[in-house]
């Protein structure tokens, strides 16, 4: 294993620095995407579209798989959510990949926005024809809407051995697909809540009440514009398990937050924009999100976070197939190869977000051992008691929610 000495940046602080240069994943608000056409038209602009209602899947639609004969994936996936080597041209894990496999990975970073992306391929998919992709990598919400409309094929579970047995207890039966039938995460994503030492000035915040509450803290605090996380944290400081929430649990939610914004406790509603604002301290504390906050601490001292008594929530970007994919067991190796723990080990190294795989930790801190220290890229055991993540909406939930949501934030 290579030493680093004390005075060299750590692989961590170096991925951080090179998506710092590059304004490259960290940048975008990339879980900022229901304000949008979703947000107002929910139902009602799924239906213009031509997509079955909720309820009325249509079933994953295989195609003749062309594996065998065409040693290729077609990989679609966000911007900078995969390791690169120095020359920023090479992906080592998928290179590893095609020396071991044969076969070749085409990679495409093509997905900047959740709703953008179901837009772009829905077309297709609604017609049953091929998208030209064989593997994607949707939120968990829109993972949910894409198995709930049988645009995605169930996953053949001979071909994830190394999936199935090393998967996360944390991440292994969403309610929205039970026992990964139809997915796998690629990565996992903490909500916390961060603050900046040098703005708060001694003020102590452990809590979203502590956020909501505090005067000292007035006009100094920020939310995110990811419904589930700013709900689903707020829900869990009241008290209400975000799992099993009802439709007086959460207009007590919006309630509360409106209160904070109507007092000016709130300064604003951000995507991943509030990184810069936390880090200047012109915010003193807000929900943030696990992998921002490490790449921020690399660069900044007085950045912190605290995981509330009460829970945080998590989410998961997920891996799917779409249907009449040419390549589906080609695909589903690849899915298998990034639950082996050294390759997953060597991506969480660079991306930073919590590892699926639930024995990485020792991989890890063959790479780097801090990494591996760090509870938001390998949470402990304490910390995966505490993890709680928003139950499967509706669509008519949904379209609900959100409109109450957009609302609030003014979007």
């Amino acid at each position: 294993m290579r030493q680093y000495e004390p005075d060299r940046p750590t692989p961590v602080e170096v991925a951080a620095m090179r998506r710092s240069l590059r304004s490259g994943r960290a940048a975008l608000a990339r879980r900022s995407f229901l304000g949008g056409a979703l947000a107002v038209g929910g139902a009602g602009a799924l239906s213009a579209c031509g997509i079955p209602a909720a309820g009325k899947s249509q079933g994953g639609v295989s195609a003749d798989d062309h594996s065998a004969t065409e040693k290729v994936v077609n990989f679609s996936n966000w911007p900078e959510y995969i390791d690169v080597d120095d020359s920023g041209k090479v992906h080592p894990t998928l290179d590893a990949f095609r020396k071991r496999t044969g076969i070749t990975v085409k990679y495409t970073e093509d997905i900047n926005d959740n709703d953008e992306f179901f837009g772009k391929i829905q077309p297709q998919l609604a017609a049953g024809q091929d998208t030209g992709r064989d593997l994607i990598v949707l939120t968990d919400w829109l993972a949910a809407r894409m198995i709930r409309l049988g645009y995605v094929q169930k996953l053949d579970a001979s071909n994830l051995p190394h999936a199935f047995a090393n998967l996360s207890d944390q991440f292994r039966s969403p309610d929205w697909d039970p026992g990964r039938a139809y997915s796998y995460p690629w990565q996992g994503i903490s909500t916390v809540v961060a603050f900046n030492k040098k703005a708060l000035n001694g003020v102590e915040v452990k809590s979203v009440s502590d956020l909501l509450d505090n005067p000292a803290l007035k006009g100094r605090v920020g939310l995110l514009t990811e419904m589930r996380d700013t709900v689903g944290m707020t829900m869990l400081d009241m008290g209400i398990d975000p799992g099993k929430f009802t439709g007086d649990n959460y207009d007590a939610v919006i309630a509360r937050l409106q209160k904070a914004v109507d007092k000016g406790q709130i300064r604003r509603f951000t995507g991943n924009d509030y990184t810069s604002d936390l880090s200047k301290g012109d915010l003193a504390a807000c929900v943030a999100w696990g992998g921002d906050i490490v790449q921020l601490q690399a660069d900044n001292p007085d950045v912190g976070y605290v995981i509330p008594d009460s829970g945080y929530m998590t989410s998961t970007d997920n891996l799917m197939i779409p249907n009449k994919a040419r390549h589906k067991t080609n695909a589903e190796r690849l899915i298998d190869y990034y639950f082996e723990p050294e390759p997953a080990a060597e991506l969480s190294a660079y991306v930073n977000y919590v590892s699926p795989v639930g024995d990485v930790k020792p991989y890890l801190a063959k790479i780097d051992k801090s990494a591996a220290s760090n509870p938001l890229i390998v949470p402990d055991k304490a910390m995966r008691a505490k993890s709680r993540s928003f139950r499967a909406l509706s669509s008519k939930e949904e379209t609900a929610y959100q409109q109450k949501f957009a609302k609030l934030t003014g979007a």
